[in-house]
Parts: C-alpha cells; sequence; structure tokens
C-alpha cells in the first residue's frame, strides 16, 4: 500500500466519486476515517467545483480525490437526436410534459475546460482522477507541476498503458461489474468487458503502475480477494451510496435495498454511454428500443434528465439514473466512518482466518 501511504492514506479503501450521489460530506467522512474519499465534479463548471471542493477541504485536512471527466466531444446529429425524443415522446407525454425541442450539451470535458484547470491549478487538490480518458500532456504537466496526484481509469491493458505513457500516478482497474459509467475511452469500439478479478490480476501483471481495484467490491472480503490479486486498494462505489452523508434519493435508496438490486442492467438509453444501473421503468423502456442509436453523450443525458424531472413531479421514481454495480444486493445503510470501520474489520477477519489456516 506504499503508494496510498505516501499520500497519507493510511487504508486500502477509496470512496468512487459517484458525481451527484457523492457529497463533501461522504467525502470527507471517509478520508477523516483513513480511505480515500472522492467527489465527482465532471457534471459541473469550473464554480460550482470550487464551491464543492472548498466545502470539502472545511471538512477535513486529509487527502481526498476529484474526479474529472474527459470525453470526447459529442457529435451533434440532429436526425439521430429527433428520432430519440420521438420515440421519448410518449413517456414525456405520460407524465403530462413534453421532450425538450432539441438536446444540449449539459456539461463539457475536462479536455476542453480551461477553466477548470485554472481553478485545479488554484485550490491544488491532493488527488485528481479521469475518468472516460485523459487530457492533454500540457493539462497533466500543469497538473503535476502543481503536485497533484493523477489516477486514471482503465477498463483494459491498453487504455493502462496509455495512462503510463502519459505520466499517470496510478490506475483503477474498473471492471465490467462496476456501477455508473464505463470508463471506455472510446465508446465506439468493442468493449472487452473484463470482470475486475481478471483486469486487476492483468493489470499488475503487466503495467507498471499502482493499481486500485473497483467494480462489485462490497465488503472486507472482496477487499482482501484484491489486494491478493496485487491490487494497492480497492475502490467501492455501490457500497457508499446507502450512507446518510451521500445524496441519493429516498426512491434510489429504497430501490437498491429492494428486488431491483438483483438485476443491474447496462444501458447506454440514459446518458449516451454505457453505464452499470439498477433495472427501473427506464430501463425498461429502453429494452424495446435497443435498435435505436442513442445520441452521443452528454446530449443524451439531456433528455433523460428532463424525462426523469417529469416522471418524478408526476410521482413516479422510475426514471432516474439509479447507478449501482453488481455486488448491489450486498449494500449496507450505515454511516460513512462506521462502513469503513466495518470494512477493515471484515478484512482483518480475511487476515486473521488465512493465518490460522493449516499449511
Amino acid at each position: 500500500m506504499s503508494f496510498l501511504k505516501d499520500l497519507g492514506v493510511n487504508l486500502p479503501i477509496v470512496q468512487a466519486p459517484m458525481a451527484g450521489v457523492s457529497t463533501a460530506k461522504l467525502a470527507a467522512s471517509v478520508s477523516n476515517a483513513g480511505g480515500l474519499g472522492s467527489i465527482g465534479i465532471g457534471a459541473v463548471d469550473a464554480v460550482g467545483a470550487r464551491k464543492e471542493i472548498t466545502e470539502l477541504q472545511a471538512l477535513t485536512d486529509r487527502p481526498f480525490n476529484v474526479n474529472l471527466f474527459v470525453h470526447s466531444s459529442p457529435r451533434v446529429d440532429s436526425a439521430r437526436e429527433t428520432r430519440w425524443l420521438k420515440a421519448l415522446s410518449p413517456t414525456f407525454a405520460a407524465f403530462g410534459s413534453n421532450p425538450p425541442e432539441t438536446l444540449r450539451t449539459i456539461y463539457n470535458s475536462f479536455a476542453e475546460d480551461d477553466a477548470m484547470l485554472d481553478m485545479l491549478l488554484c485550490v491544488r487538490p491532493r488527488v485528481i482522477s479521469f475518468h472516460f480518458g485523459l487530457p492533454s500532456n500540457n493539462k497533466i504537466a500543469a497538473l503535476k507541476a502543481a503536485g497533484c496526484v493523477l489516477l486514471s481509469t482503465a477498463t483494459n491493458l491498453a487504455e493502462a498503458e496509455a495512462a503510463e505513457q502519459a505520466g499517470i500516478h496510478a490506475v483503477i482497474a474498473q471492471g465490467f461489474e462496476a456501477g455508473g459509467h464505463r470508463g471506455v475511452f472510446d465508446a465506439s469500439l468493442p468493449d472487452t468487458n473484463l470482470g475486475t478479478l481478471a483486469l486487476t490480476r492483468l493489470l499488475v501483471q503487466r503495467s507498471s503502475l499502482p493499481v486500485i481495484a473497483a467494480g462489485g467490491i462490497m465488503d472486507g472480503r472482496g477487499i482482501a480477494s484484491v489486494l491478493a490479486l496485487g491490487a494497492q486498494a480497492a475502490q467501492l462505489g455501490t457500497a457508499f451510496i446507502a450512507c446518510p452523508e451521500s445524496n441519493a434519493d429516498r426512491a434510489y435508496r429504497d430501490a437498491l435495498m429492494g428486488k431491483s438490486a438483483n438485476n443491474t442492467i447496462m444501458t447506454r438509453s440514459i446518458s449516451g454511454r454505457p453505464a452499470r444501473c439498477l433495472s427501473n421503468r427506464f430501463t425498461d423502456w429502453a429494452s424495446t428500443f435497443a435498435n435505436l442509436k442513442t445520441p452521443d453523450y452528454p446530449r443524451a443525458y439531456d433528455a433523460g434528465k428532463a424525462l426523469h424531472a417529469a416522471a418524478k413531479a408526476a410521482g413516479e421514481s422510475g426514471f432516474g439514473a439509479q447507478w449501482a454495480g453488481q455486488g448491489a444486493p450486498l449494500a449496507r445503510a450505515q454511516p460513512a466512518a462506521d462502513l469503513v470501520e466495518t470494512l477493515m474489520g471484515e478484512l482483518a477477519h480475511v487476515y486473521r482466518a488465512d493465518l490460522s489456516m493449516p499449511s
């Protein structure tokens, strides 16, 4: 665990950023408990991001991670977007609403956001992570010169090698089991769909970068399994959704603790990029339009968010982006600090059991 210990992180637990769900209070609770807390700022502008980071800095003097989206610029395909909105129209109408007339690019990629870079160089968070790709060499060099430690998601060996060549400090091996958006650099290419265990071991053996394993890890035994494969830490996201410090609404929490947790689905329909979520009415709708191409990310998300808002206003909560990994049925509702303590207790129990095994 030398990589994290060098940062002042005492425990092999990283809380996933989970944009929209993770909060400053959640991240601070994890960091104060000895892990690495995280917030996601990819869906806000530089002003909003600075506010979130400042709030977090006021709650902890421990290291924390700030996550950015580095996706390709979306193509504006008017014909495709019109077909998509037309397909959604009857569902909007059922809730007494209409879809947007046109779709917007609701937030920018860090690759094109110089204002975000300027803000980060000013506040200098200890750790910054990238999802969906890598920023330019100039941005990476500037952040490293400011003393920031840089992480990047990798879903395959090629992405890990690209991160290494770019000067990234460590990779997050995101297995196919993980909740939320797949971190694939190019969503138009076939996905290898590597699971967490296979991917973690592959990157440990074939990459010189420290590896943080992510995807389906919910308890101490899961953490122990990836540490045994050579990972220096485990990243958990779904495990923290039910914590009272998270921003998940009541419907999301109820779904996570209900039958929907037994059936997570990978879908592009909500946002335009592959993402794993709880089965709900939106994913049911999407299954009937499997052959209809979604608009590019994040333009498709403009429609998805509008539909969720219309449905929620009418009392229906089944159209939200309820991101969750395959380990969802193992979720526990505990304060974040208590959950970290529980996880470490379970991890210690595994190690004690191993030590007691006959040789």
